[in-house]
């Protein structure tokens, strides 16, 4: 990775002090999420709850900018002046390069009717067999670390070669043993580990961000 990129774990901890003892797993949470994009992998992203409302953030820094431009190549601005020539520049100007994310949260009808007609626990696992590829990655978000669906969505994640990363809060529980990577926030209640997972996991897009775009 860059020194850029490693330094941006660096302000994390001087940010937030606390996190010190998720050094190591941040720092392979990066490197995987950024060797599952250098292989044409995806994000794909579960939770309940706050969890939920996180999945989604989590997919709105990957896929547009989140503190650089991201702007798109001349390669693709050249496609579309061939495909679209009177609309090109505002493509151009207005649009911005993606890192690959899906949010497992936002199929409602999918989930809905999964829950209704086979297993409400399953919903997230359906996804992940219909959507998941071995070159992707899986963050699975749960305070508890005990959530049943999440749980399901990971042990599916493993079984089609789909690296795994928990984030979880600092108690012994299923995903502390199942995730490949585990970043447990130091803290016991709810609502203190949603306030660290949102440090957590901006660091991981920035991180990411910082090693694929430039400006």
């Amino acid at each position: 990775m860059k020194d850029t990129t490693l330094a941006k774990i660096d302000n994390l901890i001087e940010r937030y002090p606390a996190l010190s003892v998720c050094r190591q797993s941040v720092t392979e949470a990066v490197e995987a999420l950024c060797t599952t994009y250098k292989n044409g992998g995806k994000v794909i992203v579960c939770g309940n709850g706050g969890s939920a409302s996180d999945s989604e953030h989590i997919v709105g820094e990957l896929m547009k900018g989140f503190v650089k431009k991201r702007p798109i190549t001349d390669e693709l601005y050249e496609k579309m002046k061939a495909v679209c020539p009177n609309e090109a520049d505002y493509l151009r100007d207005n649009l911005q390069e993606a890192l690959p994310a899906i949010s497992l949260m936002n199929a409602v009808a999918l989930n809905s009717a999964f829950a209704n007609d086979q297993a409400p626990d399953l919903a997230m696992a359906q996804q992940v067999l219909g959507l998941g590829r071995p070159e992707d990655i899986l963050i699975g978000i749960s305070t508890s670390g005990n959530s049943a669906n999440v749980i399901y969505a990971v042990q599916l994640a493993k079984t089609l070669g789909i690296k795994t990363i928990g984030l979880i809060g600092n108690r012994q529980c299923r995903m502390q043993n199942l995730c490949d990577i585990v970043i447990a926030a130091p803290e016991l209640e709810t609502y203190k580990i949603q306030e660290y997972h949102l440090p957590i996991y901006h660091l991981l897009c920035i991180a990411v961000e910082n090693e694929f775009f430039e400006k």
